[in-house]
């Protein structure tokens, strides 16, 4: 999940993702007993026109209505995508749209695999606490208690607290390094210890303490990195080998792989990753070393097979990898109900549940639904950087069958803002210590702009309030007592009084 985080698979992404805020809206228009008795009488196939004929932008202006799947693929330069929908913990289709491999003419089926991304995040977790319960060992103990071939070199900043693997899958130990960038095909690939300790040839920061462990949910993949190395160190196998036996074997993911890079996969089974403008990634796809936080390649149907058995295993009524004890300890917000637990984000919409995680990989993003009752939930997969086709296809799939909770589409009326205040927004605002967000502007258009991530268009809903399509977060815009603006108040999930640089 990149920093500013889209939808989770927000993390739904890290982050997935982690992060990921969701409004029910479309499918209010819809009674219970009404849609009931509709998706009751309508065919598969009928469901899956009416979601390929229904996306919808979170915020609609004017007279926007819903869109055609292939005309918004074309219209965000996707090249393809797939997608599967849960319906009373069965697949109830699974279907691919546009190329895989646009060069070669492969097209994209239920088959083809992509980069899950941050999604890994979420098997590695499933892997961590099996490896924790049979070994008897401590959710809660130091980690350099089980590391052997790296130490976690706290210092000052942490204050003296010791982080756990709990604090890892929850993204509470405070820890940097939100995601990676992975590594062009045929470069020489750093070992996870010089990824960890940020020495060449890895392309990441060092992983080290942001604040004390505990004080708050801060995304970090360089986190999840450093339990990929726990397992690792404490089983002797290598990673992939033990997520295939004692995780995706189990729950009957025989097509996904850990692997990096995915060797004993043809070729032609795997997805390319796209640019925002649709170009090829360079060498197809970039590998990642750091696999438990984005190494997985697999496909919505296999990954339907694991939200479904976390259904089941929550309910009692399954335990191919965990029971059902480990289960709600793993779907359960690890401090403060943010939503961040072990290895997935939950968003609670007046009692109704759901787990999920994002992704966003080079090239690749998407993100998984999985509801907490009921059997439901949903897959979306897609082979370009540009990741707002997912959430409209959310949005879709939600409406059509009834997830409430997940559509995010609203009806908005944008302000006209004045000229002058338009330009004191202008400049730097510091988010984070690693991430600050680049206002500018064109004409009369607003744009920001996060560390190392793309530009994004932000809609004005009042002379100083702002919100986006594309990611669940708004701004807002705050003045000093002379009328100067002193501070952006940015809101995705968390509140965030960003001062002007």
């Amino acid at each position: 999940m990149k920093n500013i985080e889209r939808p989770h698979l927000a993390r739904l992404k890290k982050d997935i993702q982690k992060s990921y805020t969701f409004t029910a809206t479309l499918a209010l228009f819809f009674s219970v007993f009404i849609f009931n008795n509709s998706l009751a009488q309508s065919t598969v196939q009928e469901r899956i026109r009416q979601v390929e004929n229904g996306l919808t932008e979170n915020i609609q202006t004017g007279d926007s209505g819903p869109s055609n799947l292939l005309e918004r693929m074309k219209h965000f330069k996707v090249q393809g995508l797939s997608i599967a929908v849960i319906k009373d913990y069965k697949v109830d289709f699974a279907k691919g749209y546009g190329f895989a491999d646009a060069e070669k003419k492969i097209r994209v089926n239920d088959k083809m695999l992509f980069q899950a991304a941050s999604i890994s995040k979420s098997l590695n977790s499933l892997a961590i606490l099996k490896l924790f319960k049979e070994r008897n060992l401590d959710l809660y103990a130091d980690i350099n208690t089980y590391l052997k071939s790296w130490k976690f070199p706290y210092d000052s900043v942490s204050k003296g607290k010791k982080i756990s693997m709990a604090n890892l899958l929850s993204h509470t130990a405070g820890l940097n390094v939100h995601g990676f960038g992975g590594y062009e095909a045929g470069k020489p690939l750093p070992s996870i210890v010089q990824i960890l300790n940020g020495e060449s040839p890895a392309n990441s920061d060092a992983v080290r303490s942001l604040f004390a462990p505990g004080a708050r949910q801060e995304y970090s993949g360089g986190g999840t990195t450093i339990s990929q190395l726990v397992l690792t160190d404490i089983t002797g196998q290598r990673y992939e080998t033990y997520l295939m036996e004692q995780v995706l074997k189990p729950l009957g993911m025989l097509s996904s792989t850990f692997a990096q890079p995915p060797l004993g996969i043809r070729q032609e089974l795997l997805s390319a990753g796209y640019d925002g403008d649709g170009k090829e990634v360079k060498g197809k796809y970039h590998i990642y070393p750091e696999q438990a936080a984005a190494g997985l390649w697999t496909n919505p149907s296999d990954l339907a097979k694991y939200i479904i058995e976390t259904q089941l295993a929550y309910e009692g009524k399954s335990a191919k990898v965990l029971d059902q004890k480990d289960t709600k300890l793993r779907l359960s917000p690890y401090m403060n109900n943010n939503g961040a637990a072990l290895g997935v984000f939950v968003e609670d919409y007046n009692g109704l549940k759901y787990f999920g995680h994002g992704a966003g990989n080079a090239g690749f993003t998407g993100g998984y639904y999985g509801s907490f009752e009921g059997g439901n939930g949903l897959v979306v997969m897609v082979n370009s950087d540009n990741g707002e086709i997912v959430q409209e296809l959310i949005n879709s799939i939600s409406t059509v069958y009834g997830f409430k909770g997940l559509s995010k589409t609203k009806k908005v009326t944008l302000a006209d803002v004045p000229e002058q205040d338009l330009n004191s927004y202008l400049g730097n605002y510091q988010l984070t210590p690693e991430l600050v967000l680049t206002v500018s502007r064109e004409g009369k258009k607003v744009f920001v702009q996060a560390t190392g991530q793309p530009k994004i268009e932000a809609f004005a809903e009042s002379a100083n309030k702002f919100f986006f399509k594309t990611i669940q977060a708004s701004m807002e815009f705050v003045k000093d007592e002379h009328g100067l603006i002193k501070e952006m108040i940015f809101i995705q999930g968390r509140t965030i009084h960003a001062k002007r640089l």
